[in-house]
């Protein structure tokens, strides 16, 4: 089993940066698929980034040239940095991880079934 624990998550004014960072325990052939979901107040949630472990990453269109993920030479654990923040990017952030990446063209050809490793979620919230 896989357990993971977001951390990071705040309140900043639109402009301003984040940085979230995701600490993963168990074993690491489960971490091989990782990123980010997010869910909006009264929205589904939705892939924000995924990354494998070749390096191979794909971002959402709206973060793109904002949002970079990363992660420590370890490999346990994963960083969003977030910056120049929107009020459309508040939401809560989850950090997810599973053993293999699908194949996508696109972001949201990924969902929430192709990862069975959740964290709590932490709360970003962006206001002017």
């Amino acid at each position: 089993q896989v357990q993971l624990e977001e951390s990071g998550g705040d309140s900043v004014q639109t402009g301003g940066s984040l940085r979230l960072s995701c600490a993963a325990s168990g074993p690491t052939h489960l971490t091989y698929c990782m990123g980010w979901f997010r869910q909006a107040p009264g929205e589904e949630r939705e892939p924000v980034v995924i990354s494998a472990s070749t390096g191979a990453t794909i971002l959402r269109d709206s973060v793109k040239g904002r949002f970079t993920i990363s992660k420590d030479n370890a490999g346990n654990t994963l960083s969003l940095q977030m910056n120049s923040l929107k009020s459309e990017d508040t939401a809560v952030y989850y950090c997810v991880s599973a053993g293999w990446c699908r194949t996508c063209e696109t972001i949201d050809c990924y969902s929430e079934n192709d990862f069975p490793y959740w964290g709590q979620g932490t709360q970003v919230t962006v206001s002017s």
